[in-house]
């Protein structure tokens, strides 16, 4: 099977971002601002949208299918109808990344750093030498409310998932969790958060008998790159990032 046959989130028709809109399948509505740390992220170019969430106040994470040239993220949203005013950003996707499963992960730098209030705070990384994942975790974006029609809601959504199974799958940074719910379109590069980590990054599903499999971007995999990149993106020389 081809990589446009199974990664559903990954690549949609085989574009990236067609048909991306405003989700969480099986989901509900999440309590308005309740997750500060949550960004929108929207490409004016190709007319598409991803998920991220703030780690830094100059910092946002997400998925690296998400680049694009000219994207803008939102800070403090809840409902995509109201957005505040959106801020530019400088994209650094992993250079390994090749539109297939295996480091799957983009930071971009805000070129205004956020004020940080109740409705926009920054959400923890995993620590290195505790590298342990909780099972019972949290799922959350602004995606499609169905795996195959055109569902969007314009709120933020979220789902409670159980991880069954926390040993690799395709690739060594990949975590994936067999759920009949869970991320859809436009859910791309939103977090896993357990214990209130965000632990790992919405990157694909793929369709099988009786539900989907849903992999992410296991974040601890790639804490030193992460922390490179922060340094290097604050000096002109940007080389190797």
């Amino acid at each position: 099977m081809n990589i446009c046959g199974f990664i559903l989130l990954l690549l949609h028709s085989c574009t990236l971002g067609d048909g991306m809109d405003h989700g969480i399948v099986g989901g509900h509505v999440s309590v308005p601002h309740s997750r500060p740390y949550m960004v929108y992220i929207y490409n004016p170019t190709t007319h598409s949208n991803c998920d991220g969430f703030l780690v830094r106040e100059d910092f946002v994470m997400t998925a690296a299918h998400c680049k694009g040239s000219n994207l803008k993220v939102y800070l403090g949203v809840n409902d995509t109808t109201l957005l505040p005013t959106g801020i530019e950003v400088d994209s650094f996707p992993h250079k390994s990344f090749e539109n297939k499963p295996g480091n799957d992960i983009m930071l971009l730098k805000l070129k205004t750093p956020a004020t940080l209030s109740k409705t926009v705070t920054i959400i923890d990384l995993p620590n290195p030498w505790n590298n342990k994942i909780l099972k019972d975790c949290l799922v959350m974006g602004w995606g499609w409310t169905t795996y195959v029609y055109y569902s969007p809601s314009k709120v933020l959504r979220e789902l409670n998932v159980t991880l069954k199974d926390l040993t690799n799958c395709f690739e060594p940074d990949v975590i994936c969790n067999d759920d009949p719910f869970g991320p859809s379109k436009g859910d791309s590069g939103g977090p896993l958060v357990c214990g209130g980590i965000a632990q790992g990054i919405v990157s694909f599903n793929i369709k099988r008998s009786g539900g989907y499999i849903t992999g992410y971007t296991r974040i601890s995999h790639h804490l030193l790159w992460i922390y490179n990149v922060m340094s290097k993106a604050n000096k002109a020389d940007k080389v190797n990032i």
